[in-house]
């Protein structure tokens, strides 16, 4: 019977210390809500699974975001190019 990886590792808590909501009532630090944070140690490990896959997905579309923002900031102090001013 195969055994579910699940079982074998201790899935770790995401908090890194920056315990802080956004406008979104996301944790600041691991992107949590606040159900997602609450009695952590306490939840079935498929829901701690679950809730670290989110994260990630979260994580990638705030490096996303993030990414856009620094280019529309590059773009805008660069101001017009001499091919806009022709």
């Amino acid at each position: 019977m195969a055994t579910n990886q699940l079982e074998m590792f201790e899935l770790p808590n995401p908090c890194i210390g920056v315990c802080e909501s956004g406008p979104r009532g996301y944790c600041l630090g691991c992107l949590r809500s606040r159900e997602e944070r609450f009695n952590w140690h306490d939840k079935p490990e498929a829901e701690r699974s679950r809730i670290l896959r989110l994260l990630a997905d979260r994580q990638k579309r705030k490096e996303a975001f993030l990414r856009q923002q620094a280019k529309q900031e590059r773009e805008e102090s660069q101001g017009p190019s001499q091919l806009d001013l022709l």
